[in-house]
């Protein structure tokens, strides 16, 4: 087992190649309630703790993006005071960055903030959703405008969970794994350019290698910039088009595969400025594709997307800003970007 500090508002450790039980029945220790949210597609066997002192609630909340509303969040609040949580007590979030997100940010706002740890069940929510303290929801409008920053406790990362989960999440997780190559570590890279979806599960000391440098990442930007005023922004890279796919396609396409669409677009951005060669921008084509993943997107959605870009998070006013490349390794934001030159952009990449 490897770990990984995280210094954000609170001082927390990432658990890397950890056995879940072991760490669900220490992180109870101490607690009266305990409250246990997964999805309803997927609930462990929690018979292995069945004898754990704590009083554990177990809530399943819909699956994917649809459990991350409002209405499920109420129910979660109603179900949290209805066991007589306190402040002393345990959230707990086992499942994909979506469990995870809205785990996160029920612990948040009940009584202005309670503990909460992630275990997050899923490629994408292991190197991303589950670290960092960003939680949250998503509202009419788009994808996690709603939220707060309130960091778990402990993240557990056991890459047993990833035995069975689907081709097409493991790949769509490696969205987040390569963004994270692209942004500060370049080692990530090297070591993807070798693989596809089978060979990256065929190779468990490679995948805990990508999971625990990507972590490393996402915890010394966040180290750097909690509330992301700059900085964190560069986590970013690539999502700005992705939300916008992600809500054009009612959340059916992953999350991973929208932002897939989304690096190949923000890097056909900064080739064209001549911040980055070619070599740069067909790199993260042939990274995405070796996994299967989506680069382009359909060519009459950009009426409905362009919108859609303006409710980014990173937007200050009218002004639509892009996280883009100087060079592997190096991120800067565009504020100048003008209508015309985004559907130029997005030509490039459509079907």
């Amino acid at each position: 087992m490897r770990t990984i500090e995280v210094s954000a508002e609170r001082n927390y450790t990432v658990f890397v190649d950890a056995k879940w039980v072991e760490h669900f029945r220490i992180l109870c220790e101490g607690r009266t309630r305990v409250a246990v949210i997964t999805s309803q597609a997927f609930t462990p066997d929690f018979s292995e703790v069945a004898d754990i002192e704590s009083d554990l609630h177990f809530m399943q909340i819909p699956d994917g993006e649809e459990g991350k509303s409002i209405s499920t969040l109420i129910n979660l609040w109603n179900w949290l005071g209805a066991a007589g949580f306190t402040r002393s007590d345990l959230v707990i979030g086992i499942g994909g960055g979506a469990v995870t997100d809205i785990a996160g940010y029920a612990a948040a706002t009940w009584l202005r903030g309670i503990d909460w740890v992630a275990f997050p069940t899923s490629l994408a929510g292991m190197v991303d959703a589950s670290v960092g303290g960003k939680t949250g929801i998503n509202s009419d409008y788009g994808k996690n405008l709603i939220g707060a920053f309130h960091s778990p406790t402990a993240v557990v990362i056991d890459p047993s969970w990833l035995t069975s989960l689907p081709d097409r999440d493991l790949a769509a997780g490696m969205a987040e794994v390569i963004k994270c190559g692209f942004i500060s570590d370049s080692q990530i890279l090297n070591l993807s350019k070798e693989l596809n979806t089978s060979t990256l599960r065929n190779n468990q000391d490679v995948l805990l290698e990508l999971i625990y440098r990507s972590v490393a990442v996402k915890a010394s930007v966040v180290f750097a910039d909690f509330k992301e005023s700059f900085a964190r922004e560069a986590l970013n890279y690539g999502h700005t088009l992705g939300h916008a796919i992600e809500k054009f396609s009612k959340y059916q396409m992953r999350h991973g595969e929208a932002i897939s669409i989304g690096l190949v677009f923000a890097a056909e951005i900064a080739h064209h400025r001549g911040f980055i060669s070619s070599d740069i921008l067909n790199l993260h084509r042939n990274l995405l594709l070796a996994f299967d993943l989506p680069i382009d997107f359909k060519r009459d959605a950009w009426q409905h997307l362009l919108p859609l870009l303006a409710l980014d998070k990173k937007s200050r006013g009218n002004t639509v800003r892009f996280v883009i490349l100087n060079g592997i390794g190096t991120t800067m934001r565009l504020e100048d970007l003008s209508s015309d030159e985004l559907a130029s952009a997005y030509e490039r990449i459509s079907l």
